[in-house]
Order: structure tokens, then sequence, then C-alpha cells
């Protein structure tokens, strides 16, 4: 590249010549086309080129110029009218101070005040002679729209900063984007740069949602084992991955559509199909017609594409798996997600607004959710209920009801797995398990309202607690409309392990394992991975799922009514369902901890629940979290029965100190007690090394 270096009074630096010799084409250009074509249009495609008023440095406003001490010249941002040619000198001057002085930076660019007749001002009228008016205005470096004054053009930038838009829409040279190739689960994907900060005109991809793309994996391949082929949509394919993830494994299993209403994003999913060496399909005319397309396994390799807003392409047509993750709330497209689904299909949704379902913005979970909640230790697993009673209501609009196949509710997201079963019967059950939660303020007790409309005298009555009657005022909330149901179906759960461990899906193990033991309730579950006959035999909502080992007569086949045999069997599993079924919500133990006193090991503290005859589990909400039907009382009992209190030594004097008020007489049993406590710790520790699984943290998603 052969370059020019350019001087000046202050400045001395290199500038390709390629572009200084564009530039001086573009201003050679702008003066006769100032009075129609100056003003830039907006909408156009990006990149563009730059106006000659954004400039990086002076000197390349002075080479715009063409400083010569011998000659006279004009400046390149005020039109002859308001500054007439002179020399280099008097318009060095010029440009410094009525240019460069009072220009906006941003990004390492200055736009500079331009004078030219870009934007139409209106004349100046004295008597019969109209007199031309100079508007001086700022050219945007991002939309490059014409902004008339410097504090706006201030806020003008700092919107588009808010809004996420930071890049220059405009190249001085024609050159492709530069593209990052990011490999997950054995799947290439071309990302943006700034994909971690996108802006409009830019597709997102977040690598810490690894985990929420391997549990939505796992839940389709469940559904494909049941019935081949199955349609898939995602609904908000931003890069593709998920759905190149679904079409690379599970390939003749599922035909795979990826949508986005974004036209860069639809052009990045195109370019990582063709990456992944996948063909892509824009509409079902050109199946027929594409000779490229071919038979057998070639035909499994294609994956549709389109461009449609996600509510369009939900009402055209009928899926049988449909996977929704928009930026924020999803609630916007429950309804036409279950118009158009097919019969014992699945819908998954991922809710990634976390200040309203976590209780920081209570106002907008009444204005999205119609749910009023409150900051509570429980605070995830009602904001997965919340999300479930939204669910429910809308699958009810459309005469169908939900099984709850799937819940997680990490730190950033809030992931939902349902089947949707057709039919005015199982839409009245499903709307059934909406109920209120009546929550104590003062000990955070809560339960949920008895069924029916009668209004009773003293709903405190409810409560197993007794703080209505020792504390003054009103201690109880109502929240809710929440999901009284299940959470979880263990069997569809096995399945996805077996689906996670079959395709070496790491990270989803630990989870899925965690979950099982919470849908049953159970501390220690032993987990037999590598015999899936038995597992695979499960029966869900009534209907018998096909598996390698049932046979065909006992699988129902969608869009059929249940026969009496079926419906009998529902009865059965329902009325087995009320007594296995884990019970809501659960307790954290730091939240109920005495102080001064030395709680348990929390995998201690299960067993002696468990012995006095409650069921207790772990649960993948809160680390310190136990799932058990002991009521609060008993628990804080069994709590304060176990712990011991804290001893603190003093190492100059060698005395002991009790916290609270024992007394020096209990200082030696407290002492022994301690060192009895250590030893059975450590032969629990021996005898439970298959449970370490639940005492590590497995990787949380953003």
């Amino acid at each position: 590249m052969v370059s020019e270096k350019v001087k000046s009074s202050n400045i001395d630096m290199k500038i390709p010549e390629s572009e200084l010799e564009g530039e001086e084409k573009g201003a050679e250009e702008e003066r006769p086309k100032e009075s129609d074509s100056n003003i830039l249009d907006v909408s156009s495609y990006y990149p563009r080129e730059k106006h000659i008023s954004i400039q990086r440095h002076l000197a390349d406003l002075e080479k715009l110029a063409g400083l010569r001490e011998d000659e006279r010249k004009p400046c390149p941002l005020c039109p002859e009218e308001k500054f007439k040619a002179c020399y280099s000198h008097k318009l060095h001057r010029h440009l410094q101070n009525l240019h460069w002085r009072v220009s906006v930076e941003f990004e390492g660019y200055r736009m500079c005040i331009c004078h030219l007749s870009c934007r139409p001002v209106k004349p100046n009228v004295v008597g019969d002679q109209t007199l031309p008016k100079m508007g001086a205005h700022y050219h945007c470096i991002i939309c490059s729209a014409t902004i008339g004054r410097r504090t706006d053009m201030i806020g003008h930038i700092n919107r588009h900063v808010n809004k996420g838009e930071t890049e220059p829409r405009f190249t001085t040279v024609r050159a492709p984007k530069s593209y990052e190739v990011v490999k997950e689960s054995a799947t290439d994907v071309q990302v943006l740069p700034n994909h971690f900060t996108p802006q409009k005109t830019d597709s997102y991809f977040n690598p810490k949602m690894k985990l929420n793309r391997q549990l939505i994996f796992c839940a389709l391949a469940v559904l494909a084992g049941e019935r081949k082929p199955i349609e898939c949509l995602d609904a908000f394919g931003a890069t593709g991955i998920m759905g190149l993830q679904w079409a690379k494994h599970l390939r003749s299993s599922v035909k795979v559509t990826i949508n986005d209403c974004n036209e860069n994003s639809v052009a990045m999913i195109k370019e990582n199909c063709h990456l992944n060496k996948m063909k892509v399909k824009l509409n079902k005319k050109e199946e027929d017609s594409d000779e490229n397309v071919g038979n057998g396994e070639e035909n499994s390799d294609t994956i549709e594409v389109t461009k449609m807003d996600a509510n369009v392409i939900m009402h055209l047509r009928s899926f049988d798996f449909i996977h929704l993750d928009p930026f924020g709330t999803s609630v916007n497209y429950l309804d036409s997600a279950f118009r158009n689904v097919r019969n014992l299909g699945i819908v998954s949704l991922t809710s990634t607004d976390i200040s309203s379902l976590y209780a920081k913005a209570q106002h907008v979970t009444q204005r999205h959710y119609g749910c009023n909640i409150i900051r509570t230790e429980y605070y995830r697993e009602l904001a997965a209920r919340t999300v479930i009673a939204a669910v429910t209501r809308a699958a009810a609009r459309c005469n169908k009801g939900i099984e709850v196949l799937l819940t997680v509710a990490l730190e950033h997201f809030v992931l939902v797995v349902v089947r949707v079963l057709r039919g005015p019967t199982p839409a009245d059950d499903s709307a059934r398990r909406i109920r209120y939660l009546i929550h104590c303020q003062w000990c955070e007790e809560r339960v949920f309202q008895k069924e029916g409309n009668m209004i009773e005298e003293n709903p405190y009555q409810q409560l197993p607690c007794d703080c209505h009657g020792s504390m003054p005022g009103r201690t109880a909330v109502l929240l809710g409309p929440l999901w009284s149901g299940s959470l979880f179906n263990t069997g569809f759960l096995r399945r996805m392990l077996l689906e996670a461990v079959q395709y070496g899906l790491d990270e989803a193990q630990p989870l899925l394992k965690t979950i099982i033991c919470e849908s049953e309730c159970t501390t220690l579950k032993p987990f037999y991975t590598h015999s899936p006959g038995d597992e695979n035999k499960q029966e869900e909502s009534g209907v018998y799922i096909r598996t390698p080992n049932i046979s065909t007569e006992s699988y129902l086949v969608h869009g059929k009514r249940k026969s009496e045999e079926v419906l009998r069997g529902t009865a059965k599993r329902q009325r087995a369902e009320r007594s296995t079924r884990h019970p809501p919500f659960y307790y954290n133990v730091h939240r109920h901890s005495i102080k001064g006193m030395n709680m348990p090991k929390l995998n201690k503290f299960l067993n002696y629940l468990s012995e006095a005859g409650y069921r207790v589990s772990r649960t993948h909400f809160d680390p310190m979290g136990v799932r058990t039907n002991a009521p609060l009382v008993q628990f804080k009992t069994i709590l304060m029965k176990y712990s011991t209190p804290c001893v603190y030594v003093t190492q100059a004097e060698g005395a002991v100190h009790l916290s609270g008020d024992i007394q020096m007489g209990e200082e030696v049993p407290a002492a022994a007690a301690i060192k009895v406590e250590e030893a059975d710790s450590a032969e629990d520790d021996k005898a439970g090394v298959s449970a370490a699984m639940f005492t590590q943290p497995y990787p949380t998603a953003d």
C-alpha cells in the first residue's frame, strides 16, 4: 500500500493514498449534488460511505482542503457564500476554530460541524427578496441523520449507546466482516466479534447458555425417540446453533426449521449451515424443484431457514416441538405456540426477564404475567411457577392442557418444558391447578389456598404457623396466581439423562441427576444409565410412549381420541401421583439457622429429617435449599436439636468461651459433642462417596 506523508503545524501522520483519493473524489462530487441528494438515507443498507465532515484527525480535514502556501483554497465544509477561498494559514485557523473545536467526538472519530446545504432549511424572506439561509448541522456517525445543535447531537449519540448501537455504520473500504468461529457440541458457528453486546443488526450468541441448549437438546431427543420424524422449530435462531445441533446429531429423526425476523441473522444462519455442511431450504416449493437436494441421507442434512415474525410462522404451520427463546419475556408468543402445536407435542421456553421474575421489578411481573409476587427465600421456584401459570392459561385458551416435564431456574434464565394435551378435559384439569399462595412474612411459611370459591372467615387458619396470633397486624400476603402442580416428570427426566449420556453432554448430567432426586424427593438414588431397556417403559399423561421394548399396539398416534383403557390408566396414574408428587417449595438452611449455633452438615441434616419420617431432598433452585414435606416448625426443631454451640478459643490465654448464656460447667460436654460430631461426619463421608455429586456445584448458565 502506497502512503503519502502529510504535514501540518502540529500533526505528522500517514494516510493511505487510496483513502485520500476516494475522499478527494467525494469532496469534488459533493458540491454539484448538494441541493438534492446530500441527505443520506437512514434506512439504506449497512455499510455506507462516511460524510466528509467525519474525520479522525485535523490533518485529514486539511488534506481535503488541499492546503498550499501559494494558492487560495475554499473550505470543504462551507459554501463560498459563507467563506471565500483564502490562503493556507487563514484556512487552517478557520478549520481548527470553526469546525474542529466544536466537533462531537465518538469512538475516535470527530463529527465536525457542516455548513453545506445537506438539509432543507426555510429561506429568509426580507421584503420581496428571498435570501438563502445556511443551516449549520452535524452528521451522525451511526445513522447518518443530520442534527442542528451540538447538544442535540450529543443526546442523539447517547440514545444510540443506550440501545447498544455503538459501531459506526460506514466503511471506507468494502471489506468483508471479520467473524470468529466457535465450536460447541461438535457444531461450528460463525459469530461476530461483538456477539456479547449485540446491536439490532447483529446476531447474539451467549456461550454461557450452553447448559440451557443441552437440556433442550435432551428433551428433543426424547421426543424423537417416541415418533419419527418430528417437525421442530427454533423460533428465534440468532446464529442458528441450536437448530444446527438438532439436525447434526438427530439426523433423519427431525425436520428442523430455524426462524428469525432479522435479515442479518438469517444470512448468518445460512452461512453457518454451509459451514457445517448442511443444505438450506428456503421454502417448501424448493423441496421438489431443487436438484441439489437428493433422497435418503442427503435429505436429512437439510435445514429450512425462514425470515418471519415468530407469531406468524407458528400461526401458519404446525410443529411437534417448539422452542421459544426471545430476549426477555415469552408471554407474547404463547398463544401462537399453542394454537397449532400437535397433540402430545412439546413446547419449551426460556425466559430471561429475571428482574421481573425474581421480584426485582414487581410492577413488570404484574403487567406481563398478571401475578403478584414478592422476594422470598424460594423466589426461584416462585418465578418458575409464575411462568408455568402463564403457559397454562395460554394453553387453556386453545382448549389444551399441559403436563410439566422439566423446570429449571438458575441465575440468569428460567427454562420450562411442557407436553401439550389436546382437549377440554385436560385443559380444565390444568386450569384447576392454578391457585393462590398464602405466604407468612414473619417466618416465611407458605401454603396453597384451598380449592373452592367460598370466602373463608379467617384465611390465616390455613397456615401451619401461629404468627397471626402472636404478632400484631396482618402477617400474611396473598401471592399468585401460581401453578400448584408438579414441576417435573420423573420418567421423562430419566430418559433425558440417558440421552445426555449417549451424546456425551457432560454439563447436563449432574443437573439432571439432581433434578431426578428432587422430583422423587429422595436424598440418594442409583442411576443405571447403561441399560436403558427398563427405563424407557414410561407412561406419561395417560399415553403409552412408543419405545423399542413396547409394541406398536400400545402407542397412541397423536391426534386420535383416547380409548377407554387408556382413560382408566390415566385415573389410576393420577391417584398414584397424589401420594408420590414432590412437595412444593423448599427451605433455606441459612435462612432458618440459629444465631450462635453451628449447623450440622447439609447431608447429615437431610438424614436427620429422613429419620424423623419426612420426605427430603436437595434442590437445584438453591444450593443450600432443602425440599421437604415437614412443616417449618418441625424443620426448625430438628435443626436446633442437632446444632452445636459456637466455641471461641483465645490462643494467648488458652481459655474456651462459649456463645450465649451457656455455663462453664457445660464446656466439656459441648467439646465432647463436637468431637463425636466430627467423627460421625468422617464416617458418613466415607460411606457416602456415591452421593458426592450432589455436594459439588453444577455449572450454572447465563
